[in-house]
């Protein structure tokens, strides 16, 4: 067990994938890690308790919620924090069409919430803030890699609601004179990743299917379909486990700043799904096109994925690719997962 360091951590949004693995690093590194919860009649801690099969190892939680400012005062006074990380968000875009005004509330003026809790606590000079900040903000309306200084154009309540956010930030440490940094986040995932995401959603139904077929099993082809929406969306696919190294180093450095973090090349969900079928040993055969378009076992036939429109997006986001090169150069930022790494172990997790 390492020795503590004297820092305090506290992290919202906790419970998510980047909240788990960044509390698992950050109690690696001797801090004592804090972390707000949304209260619930079921207790939403498995990948806490995953990461942390110690109980006695696990961080401290508090009950509180983006929406309550008073409670975040609250629970900011009680543990003044060294360094804040504000990863809590509704963070699913399509969902995000659904539930606009809740996204705007949570993932937008919760940031000017936890801000101000820090102001109000007199913490402002020694805290160190850290806000989750997305590439999608960016739109992906061109193939360009997108760096720290390329326009935004969110295509998204969720991106609008992140942009607000991220500009919250910026002003504070302007106005303020606090350090507080924007982690423009390209997409990243792990076997903790919510099975609502696209890439858990995969690695899922493709397991499911391989372990089908191992046991000779029929195939049910009404549940065994993996439905899609847009295949040829381009993402620069990153390991949360890379990416959360990359926060904490935001907030080690002499100056706070805006960063990308990305792998600097990208993949559509189509690679995504045939290197899901690879790692699981089977070949797939595409077959027709637009929304007709489908997927086949070459092997024995089986019908395995299709087109579903009703995944599409309001506004679709074509492409989106990262430029760390900000990142690697000032932080030493560097990711170590591959995406072929990065789908082998989805897949073994699944």
């Amino acid at each position: 067990m390492t020795l503590p360091n004297g820092k305090t951590a506290l992290i919202t949004g906790i419970t998510g994938q980047d909240g788990a693995y960044l509390a698992r690093l950050l109690t690696d590194k001797g801090y004592a890690v804090h972390g707000i919860v949304r209260r619930a009649s079921s207790p939403n801690t498995v990948r806490l308790e995953t990461l942390f099969p110690d109980k006695n190892m696990r961080p401290v939680l508090h009950h509180g919620d983006m929406t309550d400012a008073g409670g975040l005062t609250r629970i900011v006074a009680e543990v003044r924090p060294d360094e804040i990380y504000n990863l809590a968000a509704m963070s699913h875009v399509q969902v995000s069409f659904d539930n606009p005004e809740y996204t705007g509330n949570v993932d937008g003026l919760g940031v000017i919430r936890i801000l101000e809790a820090v102001r109000e606590t007199g913490l402002a000079a020694q805290c160190r803030f850290y806000q989750a900040s997305t590439s999608e903000l960016y739109g992906g309306l061109n193939n360009e890699a997108c760096n720290e200084t390329t326009p935004f154009h969110p295509r998204s309540p969720y991106g609008i609601a992140k942009l607000y956010g991220y500009w919250a930030t910026v002003n504070y440490r302007e106005a303020y004179g606090m350090f507080a940094c924007n982690g423009i986040l390209f997409n990243h995932e792990s076997p903790l990743r919510g099975e609502t995401f696209v890439t858990r959603k995969i690695t899922k139904a493709v397991a499911a299917y391989k372990n089908s077929i191992e046991r000779k099993e029929p195939v049910d082809s009404q549940t065994a379909v993996l439905k899609l929406g847009n295949i040829d969306a381009r993402r620069d696919w990153g390991h949360a486990a890379d990416y959360v190294a990359g926060m904490y180093l935001m907030l080690q450095q002499p100056e706070p700043d805006d960063y990308v973090l990305a792998t600097g090349e990208n993949h559509s969900v189509r690679d995504f799904v045939e290197a899901a079928f690879a790692a699981a040993g089977r070949t797939i055969e595409w077959r027709g096109s637009g929304e007709a378009e489908k997927a086949f076992d070459t092997a024995t036939g089986n019908l395995l994925v299709e087109i579903d429109p009703a995944f599409y997006r309001p506004a679709e986001v074509p492409v989106l690719l990262g430029d760390p090169s900000k990142a690697r150069a000032k932080l030493g930022w560097q990711p170590q997962y591959t995406f072929a790494g990065l789908v082998n172990e989805m897949m073994d997790a699944a």
